[in-house]
């Protein structure tokens, strides 16, 4: 083997041709994403004066996306990924700029935002399992921990930045122009990775969309170590989606801060988190990667406590910063076992439907979130905490610690 085709640096990774215009869309793209997570709902808190209303709009930006992803995975098999991922980046621009002009002109109704929200969602797993299910098609085997490092990474960056723009111009010029910009910002993503190239790849297809559709939820839910993830994965976001409606009501309502405060107490987490994503990275993570998972997952719940010191920002930041330290390794571990152990031919299909459970305790987290902290900020805090030591729990016990099938690793 030549010593080209073992050269596992970040630099070996840059050279894949076509990769770096993919990452360059997608960094764009992730944060928009993270800023939009914030803008929606301090844009909702300041217009509609309601936590429960800026939780189910979380709810609504997310969960029609997860329960369309099998038929969007399915597409994206059988069609290629880059042509999807730019048309989601399309329709979130034409939704937030739709969003904002209502608002600038007062005639934006709390149904008609939810009502966009959700049409807007349901293109979602293009972008999101698109991207992720494209790396392995691009980049060699031995660089999979360096793409999924710059994976992880995408998301970390962007919460650094994503957040406190969005929370800086939402306190500065206003919810709907913010909006707007991001919009424009996901029309700037769709710009880079037009014209991208697609790899083609053997698929697995019966012919019919539907049916395909269904077998990558059968073949997701029967591979053990899929399903484990689905299932311990959702659990633990419940956490996270719970501190996207609870960290602004702590700033707002206990610190007594801004805005401001509040993106920069998300971008503390992105700040840790790319460092651990990095060093993680840099690691060949055969045989270990149960380890990197299931040691930060059981970590997570004493980071979340820490935020029952709502009335101290250093305690508070302190929760922030280490939970973005445990999601580095979390995520490379999660990324890597994902590919090692699933079919190339269904990868489409079994991303979309993993991820999709993955990430569903998100939007029901903030649902749940926006209802209880309504009442008391503490039990909403306590609720993450409990869904983040029930999802370690079932990672250690429901995702194998071995390939059982081990044909694919």
């Amino acid at each position: 083997m030549s010593s080209e085709a073992v050269d596992r640096s970040y630099r070996a990774l840059l050279a894949v041709p076509a990769l770096p215009r993919v990452l360059a869309g997608m960094f764009v793209a992730r944060i928009s994403q993270t800023a939009l997570s914030i803008a929606l709902v301090l844009f909702t808190l300041d217009r509609f004066h309601s936590p429960a209303l800026a939780g189910f709009v979380t709810f609504a930006s997310i969960f029609p996306g997860l329960v369309v992803s099998p038929l969007a995975g399915a597409i994206l098999d059988r069609h290629g990924r880059t042509r999807f991922i730019v048309l989601d980046f399309l329709v979130a621009m034409g939704s937030l700029i739709l969003i904002g002009v209502l608002g600038l002109a007062d005639l934006l109704p709390a149904w008609l935002l939810v009502l966009i929200t959700v049409l807007a969602a349901l293109t979602g797993p293009f972008s999101n399992t698109g991207l992720r299910s494209l790396f392995p098609l691009l980049v060699p085997r031995h660089l999979w921990e360096r793409v999924n490092a710059v994976d992880s990474n995408g998301y970390v960056v962007a919460s650094i930045f994503g957040p406190p723009v969005a929370a800086g111009l939402v306190g500065f010029i206003g919810g709907p122009v913010t909006l707007i910009l991001i919009g424009l910002a996901f029309g700037a993503a769709a710009l880079v990775l037009s014209g991208s190239p697609d790899p083609r790849t053997d698929t697995t297809t019966s012919g019919n969309l539907l049916r395909d559709a269904w077998d990558g939820a059968v073949y997701t839910w029967r591979n053990p170590t899929l399903r484990g993830l689905g299932v311990s994965i959702a659990v633990l976001n419940l956490a996270g989606g719970t501190s996207t409606i609870v960290l602004p009501l702590i700033v707002f309502d206990r610190l007594h801060g801004s805005e401001l405060l509040v993106g920069l107490l998300f971008a503390i987490s992105g700040v840790f988190g790319c460092v651990a994503a990095l060093a993680s990275g840099r690691l060949d993570t055969r045989g270990v990667e149960w380890r990197l998972l299931v040691v930060p997952m059981a970590l997570y719940a004493p980071a979340v406590a820490l935020l029952l010191a709502t009335g101290n920002v250093w305690l508070v930041a302190a929760s922030m910063a280490i939970t973005g330290l445990l999601n580095g390794p979390m995520d490379i571990a999660l990324f890597t076992i994902r590919q090692r152990r699933t079919d190339p031919a269904l990868m489409g299909r079994a991303f979309a439907v993993s991820m999709s459970l993955n990430f569903l305790g998100f939007p029901i987290g903030s649902a749940i979130a926006g209802v209880v902290a309504s009442a008391s900020l503490e039990a909403a805090i306590v609720f993450a905490v409990a869904a983040s030591a029930v999802g370690a729990v079932l990672a250690a016990t429901q995702v194998p610690r071995t390939d059982v099938n081990a044909a694919f690793a």
